[in-house]
């Protein structure tokens, strides 16, 4: 399955998008990009289209077909990550909750931090039960910079 890459300016860093011909597979913030693929399918170009009008605060929901490679329940929890709404947050044990294992936060915050696109599937909107921010593979400004731009766009 060939992988197709390009890069996308966000105002908190760039952000590498992966895609097949028909899906996005991951999307992370990256340090450094390189050249991006000339001729990129469809599916890749739309994400990076999605992605700006998010960073603009023009899209609140992103309609793009991803592909979760992950455990059964690392998919579980990021189908259900995708469910909680722009501006809104939960918590692991709500998301444990949702899942039908709510004995299973701290796997879920596992699975969290596993979340290969960055974003689309907002990892970023999952805190703390105290309220408080927590673990956040791009670093924890960025995540508390995500939910500012959601609360004032949402």
């Amino acid at each position: 399955m060939k992988i197709f890459v390009t890069y996308c300016p966000s105002p908190i860093g760039a952000l590498e998008i992966r895609g097949t011909q028909e899906h996005i597979v991951a999307v992370n913030f990256v340090d450094r990009t390189r050249k991006a693929d000339e001729k990129l399918p469809l599916c890749v170009r739309e994400c990076a289209a999605q992605i700006d009008a998010y960073f603009r605060g023009a899209c609140k929901a992103f309609s793009l077909r991803l592909l979760l490679q992950g455990t059964d329940f690392q998919r579980s929890v990021w189908q259900q990550l995708v469910r909680v709404p722009f501006g809104k947050t939960s918590s692991y044990s709500g998301i444990a909750a949702a899942i039908g294992k709510p004995k299973a936060y701290r796997a879920v915050g596992s699975a969290n931090g596993k979340n290969p696109i960055s974003i689309i599937v907002p990892c970023h909107r999952i805190i703390g039960s105290n309220g408080k921010l927590t673990g956040y593979g791009g670093g924890l400004w960025r995540k508390a910079w995500l939910l500012s731009h959601e609360k004032q766009y949402g």
